[in-house]
């Protein structure tokens, strides 16, 4: 049978998202997440060592993050997608064999390079190949569907997690997460590729010209620079906080074989954002400026109740926060070119490690002092900021356009 141009379409794009979907979903459904934060607790280690490891995780994200964009731009993207999840299951493995503060260390490093390769790789090529079936416009609905399925994951996983601990203990849970690490490798191998030559030159350039090539773009472009400050502005916070979202929920007074159930509603509301976020693209600044604020507004509410019910109102924020992150990305990604993609994904990435840095040692030092839901609640205080700012831009653009002869 042969197909219409429509329908073949149709069915790249198919093949496409339902290999994000099934690709998120098992990048995420790790058993390891929602207690590994409670196995560091639980081997002696203080907040102060806690947060070291998130900072060397991001640490390493740093140093890489914007080297590996450049070779996926250089190189085969889907390979990268292929080898990250190998290199995070090799991390978990060394968690679980050696629970030790040097194997938690290394696990971190493994991660983090894991994390970087396919940083960047996943959205330019997802973008590219949208793009050139002409569905550039599908791509917020797509992202965040796949942030949803991602979600789904991680709400899945909190709910097998205290089952399988109980059963099986860290080996139980280490070695699953090791299993879906590898299904994910395997996963990747169905993303489509077509990397087509642009204005006369092979794709397949040297890492430094794809670095070169990248950057230039951004120099040259000022609406390229505002979309990559902007991704770091809103996801960097909020994503820092979920590595210490368990630790809020036990300050709740929630035992700890309880802990990932009542973590399903903070990722619930989480996955509610996803999923609204590609309606949310047509409420321009002012809808991202609200969904800020009012998520900033919640998270500080939420948690300084210091109650379950208080979580709720965290849910809601988190789900804000996630939309906000899902449109932010988007922005990136219709500003730039195909040929610098990854590189510039990669940059906006670098930018959110950097300010995830800063939120760690911050929360360290207020969590140490005044607990989990004071710190929740002053991490809340950068998101009302940026919302009042984004409104007085955008308050700002109009009254120009009025005042603007016709």
């Amino acid at each position: 049978m042969t197909l219409t141009p429509t329908r073949a379409v149709d069915v790249r794009v198919r093949r496409l998202t339902t290999t994000l979907y099934g690709y998120s979903f098992l990048e995420e459904f790790v058993l390891l997440y929602p207690v590994y934060a409670l196995l560091f607790s639980d081997a002696g280690l203080s907040v102060w060592q806690i947060s070291s490891l998130f900072a060397l995780w991001s640490v390493t994200a740093v140093v890489l993050e914007v080297p590996s964009g450049a070779w996926a731009d250089a190189v085969s993207r889907r390979l990268l997608l292929v080898i990250g999840p190998l290199l995070t299951g090799a991390g978990f493995a060394s968690w679980v064999l050696v629970p030790s503060y040097a194997a938690f260390a290394v696990g971190f490093v493994l991660w983090g390079i894991g994390g970087a390769l396919t940083s960047g790789a996943l959205e330019a090529l997802v973008y590219d190949e949208l793009e050139r079936s002409g569905a550039a416009d599908r791509y917020a609905r797509v992202l965040g569907r796949a942030r949803a399925a991602g979600l789904v994951a991680v709400m899945a996983a909190m709910g097998l997690a205290g089952p399988v601990l109980a059963w099986g203990g860290h080996a139980a849970v280490g070695a699953a997460s090791v299993l879906v690490c590898l299904l994910t490798s395997v996963t990747a191998l169905r993303f489509p590729e077509r990397r087509v030559a642009r204005a006369g030159t092979g794709v397949r350039r040297g890492w430094v010209a794809a670095l070169r090539a990248g950057l230039g773009e951004a120099r040259r472009d000022r609406s390229v620079r505002r979309a990559l400050l902007l991704v770091p502005a809103v996801a960097a916070v909020w994503g820092a906080l979920d590595e210490y979202t368990p630790l809020l929920v036990r300050e709740a007074g929630v035992g700890d074989a309880a802990v990932p159930g009542v973590l399903l509603v903070i990722w619930g509301g989480a996955t509610a954002g996803s999923l609204l976020a590609g309606e949310g693209e047509r409420f321009g600044t002012g809808g991202l400026a609200l969904l800020l604020g009012g998520g900033g507004l919640a998270l500080a509410v939420g948690a300084l109740g210091g109650t379950v019910v208080g979580l709720v109102l965290v849910a809601v924020a988190f789900g804000a926060f996630q939309a906000a992150t899902v449109l932010a990305e988007t922005r990136v990604q219709h500003r730039i070119e195909a040929t610098g993609r990854a590189t510039l994904t990669s940059v906006a990435g670098l930018g959110t490690e950097v300010v995830t840095l800063t939120v760690f040692a911050g929360y360290a030092v207020i969590a140490s002092g005044h607990g989990h839901g004071a710190a929740f609640a002053v991490a809340a205080v950068p998101y009302v900021v940026l919302a009042v700012g984004l409104g007085a831009v955008r308050w700002c653009g109009r009254r120009s356009a009025r005042r603007s002869p016709v």
